[in-house]
């Protein structure tokens, strides 16, 4: 289960699209999500990493941070994110680091983490406000 597969990547246009339009967003410094559940496709979960060319100009470093956070999603998605998922649903995710330095390994594991839980309690929210 510690793996990040071609189909967890969101790459289709389209899907980036309808995830920028009419996705829901929250801030978690130094990570912005925004999020939207779809009808199911192969993975539970369709992840898109982000960090911005305005901030970070050498790509040396928006390869490094990408890595890091490519990393640590891998090891925590089957711990903290899939299982409180719904099997008949897909969840399109894109989180961009806003961050203004380089940052620690720990310090962005932790972040992370919490962006997790946050999401986690947020689309509970959502699924007990739509009607059955």
């Amino acid at each position: 289960m510690y793996t990040f597969t071609k189909e967890e990547r969101l790459c289709s246009q389209k899907l980036l699209d309808e995830l920028y339009h009419k996705g829901s967003s929250f801030l978690l410094y130094p990570f912005s999500v925004i999020w939207l559940p779809q009808e199911p496709v192969a993975k539970p979960v369709q992840v898109v990493l982000q960090v911005p060319k305005r901030r970070f100009k050498h790509a040396v470093d928006r390869n490094y941070i990408r890595r890091r956070m490519r990393e640590i999603y891998r090891l925590h998605k089957s711990e903290l994110l899939y299982p409180f998922l719904k099997s008949d649903q897909t969840l399109l995710l894109g989180i961009s680091y806003i961050g203004k330095e380089l940052p620690e390994y720990a310090f962005m594991d932790s972040k992370l983490k919490e962006v997790f839980k946050k999401l986690v309690k947020e689309i509970a929210l959502k699924q007990e406000g739509e009607p059955s």
